[in-house]
């Protein structure tokens, strides 16, 4: 069973090598058809967020279907990617980011598993793994790639782009880059203590910082820079150890009375 997955959109079906095809039957759904392959010597699950036909909204995700599947599957590391807009004035489109904290804004999506007793509270503390986030910027910095590492991602409901009002209110707060997919996917990873880092591209500035925004300036950007993407995700999974060094493996130490 592989104990790395991967969840993002279109472009990183390359990943894998030698890849077959799962479907995951979960209390909360099914899952979009997950492949399984090699990256070098490791087996790799990779789950298209969206769906395979990427017909499926933001909005409409069946995040906890998704997490719910991978840890059926025994994965403990995830590496995702996810495109945003760039609120950061240093961050322009094409870098890459891996964020260190989130801002949640979403509303109307189901994000937790623990919806009953007994009453559960996951730390977040960190919300991404540590020692994912480190080898996700070490692979970046090591093959030249250009990567941010000190970010604030503000998780947005979607689909529609934010508004400039939006997106200055996010920067008051902190917020560095903005997507639609990044909550309650971590949330739900760390509730099934499972290490979860995303790897992001800004595509464009966000909402009132450029003239209009385009989905399609977003997948052209994104095809520009999956190259880098892919060398990145190489990187980071030939260096992933064997024993996990941090403390998402045991988010439930401690979460109940």
């Amino acid at each position: 069973m592989p104990r790395f997955a991967v969840i993002g959109g279109s472009g990183l079906e390359g990943l894998l090598s030698g890849s077959s095809t799962l479907q995951v039957e979960t209390p909360y759904g099914p899952a979009p058809p997950i492949s399984v392959g090699t990256v070098g010597r490791e087996e790799v699950a990779f789950l298209p967020r969206h769906g395979p036909r990427h017909d499926l909204p933001p909005h409409k995700v069946n995040y906890r279907a998704n997490l719910s599947a991978l840890k059926q599957l025994q994965v403990v590391r995830i590496i995702a990617t996810n495109a945003v807009g760039g609120i950061n004035s240093n961050y322009a489109p094409g870098d890459l980011v891996v964020p260190e904290d989130i801002l949640d804004f979403t509303k109307s999506r189901a994000g937790t598993y623990f919806e009953n007793a007994p009453v559960t509270h996951i730390d977040v503390s960190q919300p991404y793994c540590p020692e994912l986030r480190k080898l996700l910027i070490e692979s970046g910095k090591g093959g030249g790639v250009k990567i941010w590492d000190d970010a604030v991602l503000a998780a947005t409901e979607g689909p529609r782009y934010e508004t400039p009002a939006e997106i200055r209110m996010i920067r008051t707060l902190g917020g560095d880059i903005v997507g639609m997919t990044g909550a309650p996917e971590v949330f739900l990873a760390r509730e099934q203590e499972i290490c979860y880092s995303t790897l992001c591209f800004i595509s464009n500035r966000a909402a009132g910082l450029q003239e209009r925004l385009s989905h399609k300036e977003v997948i052209d950007l994104g095809r520009k820079v999956m190259p880098e993407i892919l060398t990145v995700i190489n990187r980071t999974i030939e260096k992933i150890p064997e024993e996990r060094n941090c403390p998402c493996h045991k988010a439930m130490d401690e979460a109940r009375a």
